[in-house]
């Protein structure tokens, strides 16, 4: 599983114009689904969104994890992330399909939510406008394959 993980002052999503969901201050969540993540995968990396310390303490120190800083999420599932660009052409045979990557996403949200976060989403294969003020910016890459 892979995420691009944005501190944000705000972000939203939007599908057919209408916003879906907004935060203000958190982490614009990216997650992509590799084609053979499990269920371990999404504990692993929630755990690491929800327990990253990215914010800044009272000495302008990136010490503080999100619960402490009162932030919010906003969770946008994501297949690109798996992009094969070898030719100038993408592919994207490494992103799991909808059938096992919806449960994985599904079950990221979930264990934020368990760890008491508020969690705004996106909505799988919809075509969507994300729109995020950037804090930092501080912009950190996940994958479960390194954390």
């Amino acid at each position: 599983m892979r995420a691009v993980l944005t501190r944000v002052d705000s972000a939203s999503v939007a599908i057919d114009g209408k916003v879906k969901s907004s935060i203000g201050k958190g982490f614009l969540i990216l997650l992509g689904v590799r084609e053979d993540d499990e269920e371990k995968e999404a504990i692993k990396i929630a755990d690491k969104i929800c327990g990253l310390r990215i914010f800044e303490d009272e000495a302008g120190k990136m010490n503080v994890n999100p619960a402490d800083a009162g932030a919010q999420l906003l969770i946008i599932s994501q297949f690109t992330l798996f992009a094969d660009c070898k030719s100038r052409r993408p592919g994207f045979s490494k992103a799991a399909r909808p059938e096992k990557a919806i449960p994985l996403y599904e079950k990221v949200i979930a264990e934020c939510r368990e760890r008491g976060f508020e969690v705004g989403t996106g909505e799988f294969g919809a075509e969507m406008k994300v729109e995020s003020v950037n804090d930092g910016p501080v912009t950190i890459i996940l994958d479960t394959k390194e954390i």
